[in-house]
């Protein structure tokens, strides 16, 4: 495998864990912390757990590339 490709698979594969990540960790903080203590309203937790599952839903389809562009690195 060229050198500049690893590099790129290897820096996708950061991104993806850094979103994942961060998707996770905001949505516990979010649903459980800040908005019981803001007494925000049941459709604001709605809405954020919709946020993570479209910000889990992105590093899904970029693993998905991600798993391609190996497999295409590998023939």
């Amino acid at each position: 495998m060229d050198e500049k490709l690893e590099q790129v698979i290897a820096r996708k594969g950061r991104h993806i864990a850094l979103v994942i990540a961060v998707t996770m960790v905001l949505w516990l903080v979010l649903s459980m912390f800040i908005g019981p203590a803001l007494g925000l309203p049941g459709r604001y937790a709605l809405l954020i757990d919709f946020a993570a599952l479209a910000g889990f839903i992105y590093a899904v389809i970029n693993i998905f590339q991600l798993w391609r562009l190996r497999q295409d690195s590998q023939r």
